[in-house]
């Protein structure tokens, strides 16, 4: 199949599998109760949906862990499609409309200023999750390869580049992360989560999570759900590793391929990660922002009020 082709869509970068919907994505009807997990892609949206419903329906809707696969049970709000086969056009607000659910579990890569302005009207929830910008990179260029519904990543050298000038599907990681975090400074209903964490003790984060979203789990209930989330389960998950998608060639690479933090030691040169850090000073310039890149280093202190 005929992969697609970038274009500038109001100053982002983007496709239009993405983009071919835009009038029923911007009308979108939200509600109070939404719950909206944002992240810039291979950032660990698919970890943080999964926590995410297994939290809200892991208990009380069990059958829908083998049944139903997880791209179903929390949509994806732009997409205009599910298969880039005509038989199955399905876009992400029809799937939306159709959940039973409650609350709604919506995913969505938009940058703060594409997202609908009734999730701001309804006060509804935002869970961001962020990812530090060299695993990033390394995680989206190996997606490119096996995703035929993505741009042609061509090498790595090129593609990093490219990541590096947000000439990639959604645009800059620098500005994504850097918008969504000023956003927290203003919206109380967003809760800003980082993959490091996140990979340095899930626990942890699972904790502040329920806080956040005012919810009780038991013993046995946390360490049930901390059992489904381990990258080696969801792997082998036919309902979370996104096997039954199509399109997706995981022979060239699975779509959970190793969930490490410093996995981009692997792949940039000497070079490029020097080039790289340049680049990041220039481009990421808030302090309260701080992103670790060595799953080995001390926790960073952050001012979480920004």
């Amino acid at each position: 199949m005929d992969r697609p082709t970038l274009f500038d869509f109001h100053g982002v970068s983007m496709i239009k599998q993405f983009t071919d919907s835009w009038e029923e994505v911007q009308n979108f009807k939200a509600r109070p109760d939404d719950i909206v997990i944002v992240s810039y892609p291979k950032s660990g949206t698919t970890w943080t949906c999964y926590l995410m419903d297994l939290l809200f329906f892991g208990k009380t809707c069990p059958e829908r862990l083998l049944s139903i696969p997880l791209q179903e049970r929390v949509p994806f709000l732009e997409i205009s499609r599910t298969s880039p086969t005509p038989e199955y056009l399905q876009k992400g607000t029809d799937l939306l409309d159709q959940l039973t659910t409650t609350p709604r579990l919506i995913k969505t890569h938009l940058p703060v200023q594409f997202l609908p302005k009734s999730f701001w009207e309804q006060n509804s929830t935002i869970i961001y999750v962020a990812r530090n910008a060299k695993d990033t990179a390394v995680s989206y260029y190996h997606f490119c390869r096996m995703n035929y519904c993505m741009p042609e990543p061509a090498d790595w050298s090129t593609f990093l580049q490219n990541y590096k000038e947000g000439k990639v599907s959604y645009g800059s990681w620098y500005d994504h992360v850097s918008g969504w975090w000023e956003m927290k400074r203003s919206y109380s209903k967003l809760h800003y989560m980082f993959y490091e964490d996140l990979s340095e003790d899930t626990g942890r984060e699972m904790d502040q999570l329920c806080s956040f979203l005012g919810l009780s789990l038991s013993a046995e209930e946390k360490e049930n759900i901390l059992t489904r989330v381990k990258f080696d389960n969801m792997k082998t998950n036919k309902m979370t590793n996104f096997s039954t998608i199509h399109h997706m060639d995981q022979t060239v690479s699975p779509f959970m391929r190793k969930g490490k933090v410093g996995d981009w030691k692997n792949l940039f040169t000497v070079s490029q990660n020097e080039k790289f850090d340049e680049d990041c000073k220039q481009k990421l310039k808030n302090p309260t922002l701080q992103f670790r890149y060595d799953a080995e280093a001390a926790s960073v202190a952050r001012d979480m009020e920004g």
